[in-house]
């Protein structure tokens, strides 16, 4: 272990930055290994829910649950697939997170696109707008019209932000790339090339389950993971301590540090995420593999208090929703009141 890597502290978060290169290095056969203890548990699930349909269909729905995990722990192999972080190689990364990207309902070329926006704009108040959640300043809310911040209160109301957004972002917004019409045919034949495979996989399935059972099977897996997806992505920047700041104000790095969280869940569901709750140090590193981020945090035990959120800790984020630019830190709605 370098101890001088070690000692650097988390004020110097371009120091921090250098000393995580280290940890980049891959391994292919942990890469195939990881994958194949998430997809093939994934689909003798799906099939046992759906032999449990002749049974009790609340079996099946108790079986969901972990299916859920593992379609969830799918795509964050396919989020490592686009960040080069997965395989060795380009092609075969693309290649795997394209195919996984058919089973999360996820174009892989669009979202990687979108995603490497929302890295290398994270926490800056100027450049929002993609591969973020809306967040509005106390201010911005405050300039709003009534009827417009009705809207961001719903937007934000936990009902829809983990329930109905999920499902419209993964089953109805993902089938096309509206957010980047003007970023050439690209993120288009992304999303018709998944649209097609989609079709071409749910179609037979159909045929040989039935309509209906093959619904009463995916449909709770899709919803749950979906629901489970933008909570941690909510959770990784959603939070008090966060960082924002305007263009002359943000740093990549600072941004990358202190504005996401590291969400340290029990190990089980560490495992089922990826680690992805170490986000902090994937913000800073976006190269190193997931099955390395806690080694990260071994050998530079001074991150793990970094935007340190446990599970409990983080149900009080859902309340979160403004950005206050003098106390630096995400409100409530009623923090923002009790201010004035």
């Amino acid at each position: 272990m370098d101890q001088r890597a070690t000692n650097v502290p988390t004020s110097d978060s371009r120091a921090l930055a250098r000393a995580m290169g280290r940890y980049r290095e891959l391994n292919s056969a942990r890469s195939i290994f990881e994958t194949l203890i998430t997809a093939v548990p994934f689909f003798l699930l799906w099939v046992l829910m759906w032999a449990a349909l002749d049974a009790r269909y609340w079996i099946g729905l108790l079986l969901a649950v972990p299916a859920s995990g593992f379609l969830v722990r799918l795509f964050m192999i396919q989020h490592d697939c686009g960040h080069g972080s997965f395989f060795r190689h380009r092609l075969a990364n693309d290649w795997v997170g394209r195919v996984i990207g058919v089973l999360t309902l996820t174009p892989y070329d669009f979202w990687r696109r979108t995603h490497a926006l929302h890295h290398a704009s994270s926490g800056n108040l100027d450049r929002r707008g993609i591969g973020d959640i809306d967040t509005l300043t106390v201010r911005e809310f405050k300039a709003l019209s009534s009827g417009r911040r009705l809207l961001y209160r719903l937007y934000r109301h936990p009902i829809v932000m983990f329930g109905i957004g999920p499902a419209y972002l993964f089953i109805l917004r993902h089938r096309l790339p509206m957010g980047l019409m003007r970023s050439g045919w690209q993120p288009w034949v992304s999303a018709m090339a998944t649209n097609a495979a989609i079709v071409v996989l749910i179609a037979p399935m159909m045929w040989l389950v039935g309509v209906g059972p093959f619904l009463l099977v995916q449909v709770p897996i899709t919803l749950l993971a979906a629901s489970i997806g933008v909570w941690l992505f909510y959770v990784q920047h959603q939070f008090e301590d966060t960082f924002w700041a305007h263009e002359e104000g943000w740093d990549f790095h600072e941004a990358g540090l202190h504005g996401s969280s590291h969400y340290d869940l029990p190990i089980v569901l560490r495992w089922f995420t990826a680690n992805i709750g170490v986000h902090h140090v994937h913000h800073l590193c976006s190269r190193i593999p997931y099955y390395r981020l806690h080694q990260v945090l071994r050998d530079h035990p001074q991150l793990s208090a970094v935007g340190r959120l446990t599970l409990f800790q983080s149900l009080r984020c859902v309340h979160k929703v403004l950005w206050d630019e003098d106390r630096h830190k995400l409100v409530s709605f009623r923090e923002m009141t009790s201010a004035c």
